[in-house]
């Protein structure tokens, strides 16, 4: 074990120095090779140390059950930051390691000189490791003082709403002003001047004082779920809005890595590949090994040449990057890789050529469980790619009005969404919305047909409160 470590090191070593030598940037990165359970717990939890919930343990059941079944394996989880993070399986054979280390460099040159990973990076902090386990350990805390089913509750509803943030504003916002404005006062007239010395009497007022106008809250659609509970929760504890705003700066860091997934899989599959074949010191055997690795990883079906219905984002990513650079050049790829996103990358840079040579097709699913080809047109392919990932993965649910008595209405932007809402799910959601913020909370949507329908919660009693 310790001989494999060394050969590994050795190895990784001048991939790192070649990397540099063929222009890739990135940050310094911490390699750490860990168990598979530990592996496996990072991908679920999604961070290594992290918040404990209920959720993350079903997560983590389905994991193993997919590991089992052979359909999942996990050879790293890198984390982008200053410096980045890398986790590598020990039972990867050492040529696995060897790629793995070559596709997390190419990762940690994307997440340098991406903008968005930039601008997420700058706002969420680039130590995610170290102010992710501070959070934990606040919880822990919480827990301590305030017990598992307070805390659960607020953990309930918290991650059940983790991708309603608003990111196209800052992750560190100031609340709505007080008022709706006042208006300007004439000026001070020897009367008024006067009347000031006994405004502060008992019973006394002065003459100009008018009641303050509670503005409209919010005074738009309010998109950041988790930033207006926190903000205006009615009943809400210090402590219970420092879950929201962690669970929320949490979901800030994510966001480039969801938003560019195909892109960041891709360029780093390219690298790997690309470093493996100009890395002459490494023994042909090996490189066959990692190249078959490789294979795996980016190949289109889901085995043995059986098609696949769900698309692969590491053969979609490698295989545009492979025809931008072969048609445009490198440092055309690498200011594509700068300035885009998924949405701007598929639908400027997939063609009609690259997807026909792909096989790519929109397919639909019946009820009776048929399944038939619906079309090849590009920019019908195109947008079934992006369909799923607009508004981060969520439906697009706004807070619309807080009443006087504290009730909170949220509405579903469903024809902007595109698609209807899981009713039964949507209830759930909202029960636990409703339990943290404590008043009456309803759900304006509409069904599969269009017809409007509301979701309301009763008042929770004092026992729930």
């Amino acid at each position: 074990m310790k001989e494999e470590a060394a050969t590994l090191a050795s190895y990784a070593a001048r991939i790192e120095a070649l990397a540099v030598e063929l222009g890739l940037d990135f940050h310094r990165v911490d390699f750490e090779l860990v168990p598979n359970s530990f592996m496996a717990e990072i991908a679920i939890y999604g961070l290594p140390v992290r918040m404990r919930h209920w959720s993350f343990g079903l997560r983590y059941i389905q994991q193993l059950v997919q590991q089992k079944m052979g359909n999942s394996h996990i050879f790293e989880v890198m984390f982008p930051g200053d410096p980045c993070h890398a986790y590598m399986a020990e039972s990867n054979s050492v040529a696995e390691n060897t790629l793995v280390t070559a596709h997390v460099l190419g990762h940690a040159d994307f997440a340098r000189r991406n903008q968005l990973f930039a601008r997420f990076g700058a706002m969420a902090g680039m130590h995610i490791l170290e102010q992710s386990a501070a959070r934990a350990h606040r919880i822990e805390l919480a827990l301590q003082r305030h017990g598992q089913d307070k805390v659960e509750a607020i953990l309930d509803a918290a991650l059940a709403l983790e991708q309603h943030v608003d990111i196209n504003l800052p992750l560190h916002r100031v609340r709505y002003p007080d008022t709706a404005g006042a208006a300007a006062l004439p000026p001070p007239s020897p009367l008024t001047t006067f009347s000031q010395r006994y405004q502060h009497l008992p019973g006394e007022r002065a003459a100009t004082e008018q009641p303050a106008e509670r503005p409209l809250l919010p005074p738009q659609a309010e998109n950041d779920l988790l930033w207006f509970i926190a903000q205006y929760g009615p009943e809400l504890a210090d402590w219970e809005r420092d879950i929201f705003l962690a669970v929320r700066e949490e979901s800030f860091y994510f966001y480039p890595v969801y938003a560019c997934q195909i892109m960041n899989e891709g360029w780093a599959s390219y690298w790997h590949a690309r470093l493996l074949r100009e890395a002459d010191f490494l023994p042909p055997a090996l490189y066959l090994s990692a190249i078959k690795s490789h294979s795996d990883v980016v190949r289109p079906y889901a085995g043995e040449r059986q098609l696949a219905l769900s698309l692969n984002p590491y053969h979609l990513g490698f295989c545009m990057w492979e025809h931008i650079i072969e048609r445009q050049g490198l440092e055309k790829a690498r200011q594509i890789c700068r300035d885009d996103d998924d949405f701007s990358f598929i639908r400027n840079y997939l063609d009609a050529e690259l997807a026909d040579a792909l096989g790519l097709f929109v397919h639909e699913s019946r009820h009776d469980g048929e399944t038939r080809l619906a079309s090849r047109d590009l920019q019908a392919i195109r947008e079934a790619i992006l369909a799923p990932k607009y508004n981060y993965g969520a439906p697009c649910i706004a807070v619309t009005l807080l009443n006087d008595d504290g009730s909170l209405v949220l509405r579903h932007d469903h024809q902007r969404d595109g698609r209807g809402l899981d009713l039964e799910q949507a209830e759930r959601v909202l029960a636990y919305v409703a339990k943290v913020w404590r008043r009456p909370v309803s759900l304006h949507t509409a069904d599969f047909r269009g017809t409007p329908r509301m979701l309301g919660s009763v008042k929770p009693g004092k026992a729930d409160q």
